[in-house]
């Protein structure tokens, strides 16, 4: 586990962009956390990191955004979603569990279930003002060598 604060935007956009220097495809990131604390704020940073070019939003109402870049980013916000039966439907299944690709999901905690096993969980949360803490977890091999490697780089007073 690794919890780290941010300060401002810019900095949670530099923590974003720290972790998409170091991600592989067939990673997915799980985004959790109230409303308006910065979810699509990092994943706008993460994708602009990897080569994203065109405008990264939340896909609140789409459901699901594709991205290209160095290799596909896939981004869902599950907030609207009601079942697991609506998951079946957009195809979320088929991209957690691809190995090609980064999936990153917003409000994944709606369907811990649904989850794939290998996964770096984001718990993030407001403090003072623009201050945010961020709480890393792994579940899996490779989630858990990618956040030994955010261990040894990130600077927990971020």
């Amino acid at each position: 586990m690794l919890t780290c604060i941010s300060h401002s935007p810019e900095e949670t956009a530099h923590l974003a962009s720290t972790i998409g220097k170091i991600i592989h495809e067939g990673t997915v990131i799980c985004l959790d956390g109230e409303l308006g604390v910065g979810k699509t704020l990092f994943v706008r940073a993460l994708a602009r990191t990897l080569g994203v070019e065109s405008d990264v939003t939340s896909p609140t109402f789409n459901l699901m955004n594709i991205y290209e870049a160095a290799c596909p980013i896939v981004h869902f916000d599950l907030y609207r979603i009601e079942s697991e039966e609506e998951l079946e439907d957009i195809g979320f299944y088929e991209y957690v569990d691809a190995t090609e690709g980064i999936v990153l999901i917003e409000w994944a905690e709606k369907f811990p279930e649904a989850l794939p096993e290998d996964r770096l969980e984001v718990r993030i949360d407001a403090l003072d003002g623009e201050e945010r803490q961020f709480i890393f977890a792994a579940e899996g091999e490779k989630s858990t060598a990618l956040l030994e490697e955010l261990n040894e780089i990130v600077d927990p007073e971020h």
